[in-house]
C-alpha cells in the first residue's frame, strides 16, 4: 500500500505541474488567453490522485499491522483470508451482463426493447440472488 500511496503522490505532482505548465504555455502562445478545458482537466486529475492517495493513506495508518502484500518476505499463504463465497460455475452473471447490454443498446437504438431488456434484467438478477435456494446447491 505504501507503493500505491507514493505512486499516487508522484502522479498528482506530475498533473499539477503539467496543468501549470500547460496554462503558462497556452497563455504565452495565444496572447494571454487561458484554455480552461485542459487546465481544469489536468488539475482535476491531480485532485483525484490526491483523494485516492489520501484514502489509501488513511487505510494504511489505521490498519492493525503490516499487511502481507507489503512485506517482501511474505508467502502466498500469509494473505489467504476468507474472501467470501463465489460460484465459479454460475451462468447468472453472464446472462445478467447480456441483459444489461441489451438494455443499454436499446437505449441508443430500438427503444421497443427496453421493457423486454428490463424484464430480462430483473429475471437474471433474481435468479442470481436466489441461486442457492433451489436445485443441487440449495442450503
Amino acid at each position: 500500500m505504501r507503493a500505491n500511496i507514493l505512486l499516487l503522490a508522484i502522479i498528482a505532482t506530475f498533473f499539477f505541474a503539467a496543468s501549470a505548465v500547460y496554462t503558462l504555455w497556452h497563455m504565452v502562445s495565444y496572447d494571454g488567453e487561458v484554455e480552461w478545458t485542459g487546465t481544469i482537466g489536468m488539475a482535476l486529475t491531480g485532485i483525484l490522485s490526491v483523494l485516492i492517495g489520501f484514502y489509501l493513506w488513511l487505510l494504511y495508518r489505521n490498519q492493525p499491522g503490516e499487511l502481507p502484500e507489503d512485506r517482501l518476505d511474505a508467502e502466498i499463504d500469509d494473505g489467504d483470508p476468507e474472501m467470501g463465497h463465489f460460484s465459479p460455475w454460475s451462468w447468472w452473471p453472464i446472462a445478467l451482463g447480456a441483459a444489461l447490454a441489451l438494455m443499454f443498446v436499446s437505449l441508443a437504438g430500438p427503444t421497443f426493447l427496453i421493457p423486454i431488456a428490463a424484464a430480462l434484467t430483473l429475471i437474471m438478477l433474481v435468479g442470481w440472488v436466489y441461486e442457492y435456494y433451489r436445485g443441487n446447491f440449495s442450503r
